[in-house]
Parts: C-alpha cells; sequence; structure tokens
C-alpha cells in the first residue's frame, strides 16, 4: 500500500472515533508546506548530477515542527509525506511540544563516497535554509544518514545564518551539542514499552524470546538491550537474509559478523531460514525494524508472536492490524514503541537552545516519558475496546485538533478562503 493512502486511512479510523470537526479532519489530511528541490553536485568524476530532495512539513499547531532525513534510491513524495504525518501524530502520542516534518534525497549512499555525500549534504541543506530553522523544523538522522551528516548540516545553516547554531539539527556528534545515549533512544523507548506489555500478556521479559526483522540501527540496539535484561533473541534479519537459532544469538557477535561482512548471513553457529518462515516463528516479541508495509493481510495470520512491537515506520499495513487484534496479538504502534528517538531529540534541542548540558543521563526521563505514554495508550484502548494503533492515534489526533482549534485555525483558515 501506498505509505500515504495508509496514513490517510489510519487518521479516518481515528477521526471517526473521536467524531472529529470535519474541517480539522480535512486540514490534518494535509501538509503545511511541501518542498521540492533540485541539488545539483559535482561527482568526483568532475560531471555534475541533479539530485531530488524533499521535505515536508505537517503540522506546527503543537510546537516546532521536527523530522529526519533520509538517503535511499526508493524515497517517493508520498512516503516523505506518511512520514511526516507520522511524526506529527508520535510527538503528541509521547506528549513533547513538536509537530511533524520530514526529508528525503533520491540517492544511492553506498554508491557514493564520502566527499559526494557531503556535498549532498551541504546543497540540500543551502536549498532548505530559508524553510528550517531551530524554532521552525528541526531535522534529524534517519535511513543512511547519522551523525555525520547532521555535523555538516548544522555547520552549512550556521554559515548562512551567520553564527553557532547546533539547535538546527538533532543527533549530532558529542564534540557539537549532541546526546549522550541518542544513539540508542530509539530502541531503548521501545524496550521500555515492551517492558510494560509483557505484564499484560503474562511474559517474564527476562525469559523471552524476541525476533527482530531489520538489523541497522534500531534494530541491532533493540537486540542487544533486549538480550542484556535476559531475553534471548531467536532470530535476526536484513535485505540479505534470516539467522536463525533457537537457543539463542549473540547480538553482539552478529553486530561485528554484520560490520565484517555487511550482511547478517552466514553467522557462525546459526542457519538460515525465510523471511516467510521468521514471520511464522513462535515468539514472544517481534519487533519489525526494516521498512513499511511488512505485516500485511497476506502474512499477519500466521504470526504468532504475543507482541509486537514496531521499531519501523508503518511496518504493518491496516488490513493486517484488524487480522492482529483478532488472533489477540498486542501491537505496540510505531508511534509509540519507536517514540524515544523524538523523545531524546527533544531533550538535546533543549539542551542546544539553553546552551546547557544537563550533568545527568536521559534514560530516566526517557523511560518516565515512554512509560507513560504506553498507559495513556492502553487505557485507552481497554476503555474504548480498540486496538492500540487506533487508541494511539486518538490521543494524538485529538492532542493536535484541540491545539488548533485553540489556537483558531479553523477559523483562520476559514476566513482566510472566503477573503
Amino acid at each position: 500500500m501506498n505509505p500515504y493512502e495508509m496514513v490517510l486511512k489510519q487518521l479516518d479510523i481515528a477521526a471517526e472515533q473521536l467524531n472529529l470537526d470535519e474541517g480539522i479532519h480535512e486540514m490534518l489530511k494535509y501538509p503545511k508546506r511541501i518542498l521540492t528541490v533540485p541539488i545539483p553536485v559535482k561527482m568526483n568524476n568532475k560531471k555534475i548530477k541533479v539530485f531530488t530532495g524533499y521535505r515536508v512539513q505537517h503540522n506546527d499547531a503543537r510546537g516546532p515542527m521536527k523530522g529526519g532525513i533520509r538517503y535511499h534510491p526508493d524515497v517517493t513524495l508520498d512516503e516523505v509525506k506518511a512520514l511526516s504525518m507520522w511524526m506529527t501524530w508520535k510527538c503528541a502520542v509521547v506528549d513533547i511540544p513538536f509537530g511533524g516534518a520530514k526529508g528525503g534525497i533520491v540517492c544511492n549512499p553506498k554508491e557514493m563516497s564520502i566527499d559526494e555525500i557531503e556535498r549532498l549534504t551541504r546543497g540540500y541543506t543551502r536549498a532548505m535554509s530559508c524553510f528550517i530553522g531551530p524554532k521552525s523544523d528541526i531535522l534529524a538522522p534517519d535511513i543512511n544518514t547519522s551523525s555525520q551528516e547532521m555535523g555538516w548540516i548544522m555547520d552549512e545553516y550556521s554559515k548562512i545564518v551567520g553564527y553557532n547554531c547546533p539547535a538546527i539539527v538533532t543527533g549530532k556528534p558529542l564534540n557539537l551539542g549532541g546526546l549522550e545515549g541518542k544513539e540508542d533512544a530509539t530502541s531503548r523507548g521501545l524496550v521500555y514499552t515492551v517492558q510494560e506489555a509483557v505484564k499484560h500478556k503474562n511474559i517474564r521479559l527476562k525469559d523471552s524470546t524476541v525476533v527482530v526483522q531489520g538489523y541497522g540501527n534500531v534494530g541491532w540496539n533493540a537486540a542487544k538491550i533486549f538480550h542484556d535484561v535476559g531475553a534471548r533473541i531467536i532470530a535476526a534479519s536484513d535485505t540479505g537474509g534470516v539467522v536463525y537459532n533457537r537457543q539463542g544469538i549473540n547480538p553482539y557477535k552478529l553486530h561485528e559478523h554484520k560490520k565484517k561482512t555487511r550482511t547478517v548471513k552466514g553467522l557462525e553457529g546459526s542457519e538460515a531460514i525465510s523471511e516467510k518462515e521468521m514471520f511464522e516463528l513462535d515468539t514472544d516479541i517481534f519487533v519489525p525494524a526494516a521498512l513499511e508495509n511488512q505485516i500485511t493481510k497476506d502474512n499477519a495470520g500466521a504470526i504468532k508472536a504475543k507482541i509486537i512491537a514496531e521499531g519501523a515506520n508503518g511496518p504493518t499495513t491496516v488490513e493486517a492490524d484488524k487480522i492482529l487484534y483478532t488472533n489477540e496479538v498486542l501491537v505496540i504502534p510505531d508511534i509509540l514503541a519507536n517514540a524515544g528517538g523524538v523523545s531524546a531529540s527533544y531533550f538535546e534541542w533543549v539542551q542546544n537552545l539553553q546552551n546547557y548540558y544537563w550533568p545527568e543521563g536521559i534514560n530516566t526521563k526517557l523511560k518516565r516519558l515512554m512509560i507513560k505514554a504506553f498507559k495513556n495508550v492502553y487505557e485507552m484502548s481497554q476503555k474504548h475496546g480498540i486496538d492500540m494503533r487506533t487508541a494511539a492515534y486518538m490521543l494524538a489526533v485529538d492532542s493536535v485538533s484541540k491545539a488548533m482549534q485553540t489556537r483558531g485555525s479553523l477559523k483562520n483558515f476559514v476566513n482566510y478562503c472566503n477573503v
């Protein structure tokens, strides 16, 4: 399914449950701003190549917009639009004062040199500089981007405005105002929500089994943290294949293996299974941490996991959600499960603005925030007899719509249209 169509369907479901004002519902379907820019880059062969860059700013009713930027050959405008809306809901469900935005560049960084990637990143920053800022739209890493790209964005933007501006991005290197613990914050937040979820499924996390789909930053860090609290990782995958060992896979060894070979495939002491078999494994916890549309109506019925914690954005389709709910699988939706990353970004941004860096770490604050959000969503789901995703959307959409109504967004929009 087109990711933008999927997020609109999810919004429709929540709006119907909330009996949302029709005008607010209609406004929430559309981003505030859509930017498409050409980015000319001189490649190492001295030729000019023009890349396409996107930035979609969905909503700023609750605060400045916030969202990552991904580099991928399959980036589309609809994907970026969907991700920007998911960011709006994500920030609202954990109650941090951000709205949603997202960016992307159509490119394959695996086929580019470090110098070409730097020139691309700086070109994107220049092209977007009039529309981003520390109090309007703050960038962050996403697929195929890291603290290095954020450092380049910060440097380029600082040159443009004429002063040092670390708050323009989060996920920066530590020596440029980055945050200790940001690297695994998304995964840590996910595990905090799972620690609450297992209480409702009579599972002992220490003795549980876990399957991780996608062994990038989120997947590997989640596997590591689960392993450290006593859970057993029985399978993991990436684009190269799936490795399986019922007795347990050491995530640290798998991480080292992938660094050397660039894939999880071929890990010593494991066997290769198909992706279909991975979805059908008898496990307590399943963590989809790859891309969108991984759990569909075609495979949802075969999933035996008791809990699904979505590390990726949009991994489950609307049709699959219905099947999972009927089968009593507790799904911790993406806008809750992986909100630890944007929550940590909020902490980094606050410190950058204040130019004061907290001596204590962020884990206590992050845990408190994630547990509170999980409880709010779970209570909403139980109160209305609905799945966790619909409950999370209801909380988020209600929060954003109330902010819009309080600010008079609908009234002002109607007046503007009638001028």
